[in-house]
């Protein structure tokens, strides 16, 4: 890791993510994906992609490890992905402004 960059080749990229029980299918969504965002992507977005593939949380933070991130690192980033979605859920359901005056 470098810079907060996890660098991966595409090719041990898709072995992890087979190893994973992804279907390659699954696979190639996720690399197709990852080109679309030229090959870079955040974590959260990472995440949230892992997780439509099928992709279980355990798995997930594996997944991390293997590219040499430590669980500091791993819990930010998933509470990262849960506030996202919270945010996402709250903001759909109503949009409030409370002023105190």
């Amino acid at each position: 890791m470098r810079n907060n960059t996890l660098v991966i080749s595409r090719m041990e990229l898709r072995k992890m993510l087979f190893a994973y029980g992804l279907s390659d299918k699954k696979i190639n969504e996720i690399i197709s994906g990852m080109e679309k965002e030229h090959r870079h992507i955040n974590i959260v977005q990472f995440i949230f992609m892992l997780e439509k593939a099928g992709a279980q949380r355990d798995k997930i933070a594996n997944l991390f490890r293997r590219l040499n991130m430590d669980d500091v690192q791993i819990n930010e980033a998933l509470d990262m992905a849960d506030d996202s979605k919270i945010s996402a859920e709250t903001g759909r359901l109503y949009n409030a402004v409370i002023e105190i005056g």
